[in-house]
């Protein structure tokens, strides 16, 4: 009896260290391998800031100096100083701002269409669309060119704005996988109660579709708050210039501020950073919920 009893409090014992074992494989083990690949993506931000506050010789030292013997932070002060960093910032935030508005206007439009329309040749327009994605941008460069020089909309925000009010495929895709997860009986219950097209996807998808929604407008700022090309082709004053492409005058013909360089671009990266950490649940969400899993 007694040896019984022993056997099945080992036994028990043995039960109990199982999901211990199991809770550290699965969820202790995989969060350390996040935290240390999240500790490899941060380096290079902060490499950036650390050499934002060195001086020039201990920049370029042999060997390295991984702590500066005096912090320079005079050199946030000099790189606010000698562009015009504000005018820089707002006209950024503008076009930023402007073409987050553009796209949340066409694409859910565009993507309401291919998901929950049926006509005729959807599914083969819907495939044209997304053949667009493979086009990069330096193929269309020079017609859109062309085309903004003709219409007289050069050295303006047309060119950077303008376009982001027609969709962007991949804007579209992304929003026609969430609208597909809608179930089809709210719809089609919003029909029967006499809605019209319009009024089932403003009153019904969009506001089940805010995930799906803030994802493409942080996407979207995101990549016209660091777009250098557009600006730099289409901007000439340089009054209007935003901020990617004013950080390069710290790069001059026979010499580059390395310290005020770092120290703008460390101002110019901050903002990017703070937004997506009070957005990142929505962003998250957004992106788990429509087809990528």
């Amino acid at each position: 009896m007694a040896q019984t009893m022993i056997a099945r409090s080992g036994s028990g014992t043995g039960v109990r260290r199982k999901p211990g074992m199991r809770y550290v494989r699965k969820t202790v083990l995989p969060h350390i391998g996040l935290a240390l690949a999240g500790l490899l993506f941060l380096a290079p931000f902060a490499w950036l800031f650390i050499t934002s506050i060195k001086s020039e010789q201990e920049i370029f030292a042999i060997p390295t100096v991984w702590w500066p013997n005096k912090i320079q932070w005079l050199n946030y002060v000099q790189a606010v100083q000698t562009i015009p960093f504000i005018q820089y910032t707002l006209n950024t935030v503008f076009v930023c701002v402007l073409s987050a508005v553009g796209q949340l206007f066409a694409s859910p439009l565009v993507a309401y269409g291919f998901s929950r329309i049926a006509f005729r040749g959807r599914d083969f327009l819907f495939f044209v669309m997304m053949g667009t994605m493979i086009l990069p941008f330096q193929v269309t460069m020079v017609p859109i060119y062309v085309m903004f020089n003709q219409m007289n909309m050069l050295d303006s925000y047309w060119p950077l704005i303008l376009p982001n009010f027609f969709g962007a495929a991949y804007y579209i895709f992304l929003l026609r996988q969430f609208f597909m997860n809608i179930p089809y009986e709210l719809t089609e219950s919003a029909k029967i109660d006499g809605a019209s097209e319009f009024r089932i996807y403003w009153q019904v998808i969009l506001p089940l579709s805010r995930p799906a929604l803030y994802t493409v407008a942080l996407l979207t700022f995101l990549h016209a708050w660091g777009d250098f090309l557009g600006p730099l082709i289409y901007l000439n004053d340089p009054e209007k210039w935003t901020l990617s492409v004013g950080l390069r005058s710290f790069i001059g013909e026979y010499k580059v501020s390395w310290g005020l360089l770092m120290a703008a671009s460390t101002l110019f990266t901050v903002p990017i950073i703070a937004l997506y950490f009070f957005v990142q649940k929505q962003f998250i969400q957004g992106i788990t919920l429509t087809g990528f899993k």
